[in-house]
């Protein structure tokens, strides 16, 4: 689909679709998104699994333009987690290679789309070149004021819990931290999003439901939807209906509404 075919596409559902949640506040603040899918977008297409590791990176440009007319400020998407690593050598070697790519290719855009990008994860298995696109497009978009964009590359919730319990921990045994002060409120701080508000909405596609150690802690409370869609296939349209159903939705975090 062309550009100007995404665009008109994505108006006609503005009005319709994206108005209510708009208008009301009541569409989700921060979107959560496990983008999964793409690998058997390619097989049932006869290509080879980066042919749709490809596809979609270029579904993730979309989804980033379009937060700004349903209402999210913050939206996090799930790239490579830590288990991925145990995928082929090939496919790795080549997630990689997309990731400097994606990187460096989208750095001006992304900046002058005023969207500010941060990476969260253990950079510490990361080569050194994609560690330093990282760190640059995270300072060249340190004052954009637009849609924040995390990006989880090489992340796993229970990966990230056991650094932040680590650096807790060393905080107490420095005598930085009282240990009777420690409560649910204080773990948040060490964790890796400890700058984003919690997400609202976690979004998995390709049909299948788990949540595959993703942001464990933040989203104790968040709403969920499994999709059948796969991720290449996600459109800006289907993504302005899931906030729209959002809205629909009665979040009482434990307590009942009178």
């Amino acid at each position: 689909m062309g550009r100007l075919a995404q665009t008109k596409c994505f108006e006609q559902t503005k009005d319709d679709v994206m108005a209510k949640p708009l208008r009301d506040g009541t569409g989700p603040r921060h979107v959560a998104i496990i983008m999964d899918g793409n690998g058997r977008w390619a097989t049932n297409r006869g290509r080879p699994r980066l042919f749709g590791h490809h596809a979609g990176a270029k579904r993730v440009r979309e989804v980033v333009e379009a937060c700004p007319d349903v209402g999210v400020k913050y939206l996090t998407i799930f790239a490579f987690s830590t288990e991925n690593w145990k995928r082929t050598q090939v496919e790795v070697a080549g997630l990689m290679s997309l990731f400097r790519r994606y990187i460096a290719k989208e750095t001006r855009a992304l900046r002058d789309r005023n969207v500010r990008v941060r990476f969260i994860g253990d950079r510490v298995r990361l080569d050194a070149k994609l560690i330093q696109l990282m760190d640059d497009l995270e300072k060249i978009t340190e004052e954009c004021t637009g849609t924040n964009l995390t990006i989880a590359l090489n992340y796993g919730g229970r990966d990230e819990v056991t650094r932040a319990t680590r650096r807790l921990a060393q905080d107490v045994y420095d005598g930085k931290l009282d240990p009777a002060s420690v409560d649910e409120e204080t773990l948040p701080k060490y964790l890796d999003t400890h700058v984003l508000p919690d997400p609202d909405l976690v979004v998995r596609t390709s049909g299948e439901a788990r949540i595959s150690n993703f942001l464990l802690w933040q989203s104790a409370y968040a709403e969920y939807e499994f999709i059948d869609t796969l991720w290449p296939d996600f459109t800006a349209e289907e993504f302005a209906r899931l906030i729209n159903g959002y809205g629909a939705r009665d979040r009482r975090f434990g307590g009942v509404n009178a």
